[in-house]
């Protein structure tokens, strides 16, 4: 039974308890609570049981088979999971800020497989005493509250803070395998894309953020109204639909700061050159509030506003508007082959 709230608790609570708390209230189970935690069920109990004494309330309704959250524990719990979390990024960035220098970034997995990877191998040579630590969850990490440095990310400009550096824009264009294209299956208009497999991604008419990416909205563009296609061919991520094309399996709708490696490696070409649209979205590098003052975060950046601004002459774009020059383009690497990839 828990003590009648008679006396002012003024002892501060055990962070291991806290801890225990999170997990079973994430769980709704002591014993999948006890399985995270590496103890047993019944120190987990013990933990619940003294943190609801320490305070002075029932945190759980305990059923047969159940377990609820209180409505004291649900207020206890959206202030024990963000303090959770900035306690452990904070100790995470002592640990690390006393080892080796790193960066942290959060992307999405298209970016990271087909623009960032790719020319991470330059910034290896240059800096190899720093590490590079992606992160390509689909979750928005907040910046304010994690141990990550950097977010690259792909949307409008009214989504992104003020202090976001637009990397580049970006324009669509019809690109696939020279392979497909032998045997003189040439395309001159848009609607000789009926004749061929078109890809695109299986959720983009359910997303209003990417419809721009979709093929009817490029139709549209061209006043090609519905056109259907031979067929249809269907991924859930952009660098499946490129590799798809770069294997001749069809014709896909690319995202040109994406591809231009492709392009200059013959691996793709534009089917309908000149027939490009343009997107509204961009792509952004937003700085963690606690990750300017470390020079390799600022080298890293430095580098990153390099290859952007040669995917910019790649692609045939203005330089940054933000007022200020643009950096030189470095020499651009002969592409490697993805055929075998």
């Amino acid at each position: 039974m828990l003590p009648t709230q008679t006396r002012q608790r003024t002892r501060p609570l055990s962070v291991g308890h806290l801890r225990a708390f999170q997990a079973v209230a994430r769980h709704l189970n002591f014993r999948l609570a006890a399985q995270e935690l590496a103890l047993t069920q019944s120190a987990v109990s013990r933990q619940i049981q003294a943190l609801e004494e320490e305070i002075g309330v029932a945190l759980f309704l305990r059923h047969t088979r159940a377990v609820e959250l209180t409505s004291a524990g649900g207020d206890l719990l959206g202030a024990v999971v963000p303090a959770l979390e900035r306690l452990d990024g904070t100790v995470r960035q002592m640990r690390q800020n006393a080892g080796r220098k790193h960066v942290a970034i959060t992307t999405w997995a298209s970016f990271a497989s087909m623009w960032l990877i790719p020319r991470l191998e330059e910034f290896q040579d240059q800096y190899p005493d720093i590490d590079i630590r992606i992160d390509t969850s689909d979750a928005t990490v907040d910046l304010d509250t994690s141990d990550t440095d950097l977010a690259l990310r792909y949307t409008q400009p009214s989504k992104v803070p003020a202090h976001a550096v637009r990397m580049f824009g970006e324009q669509l264009a019809p690109v696939a395998s020279p392979w497909l294209l032998k045997d003189g299956r040439t395309l001159n208009t848009a609607s000789d894309l009926a004749r061929f497999t078109l890809i695109e991604a299986g959720d983009i008419h359910r997303n209003r953020n990417v419809e721009i990416l979709a093929w009817q909205h490029w139709f549209d563009a061209h006043h090609q109204g519905r056109l259907q296609a031979k067929r249809w061919l269907y991924f859930d991520y952009a660098y499946q639909m490129v590799q798809a094309a770069i294997a001749g399996q069809g014709i896909v709708l690319a995202r040109m700061p994406l591809i231009s490696e492709s392009l200059a490696s013959g691996d793709l070409v534009e089917v309908l050159p000149g027939m490009r649209t343009d997107s509204p979205l961009a792509y952004w590098r937003i700085l963690g509030p606690r990750a300017g003052l470390r020079p390799e975060v600022g080298a890293f950046c430095d580098w990153l506003d390099l290859q952007a601004a040669a995917t910019r002459a790649a692609t045939g774009e203005e330089g940054p508007r933000h007022g200020s020059p643009a950096p030189p383009a470095p020499a651009v690497r002969p592409a490697r082959s993805r055929r075998s990839r």
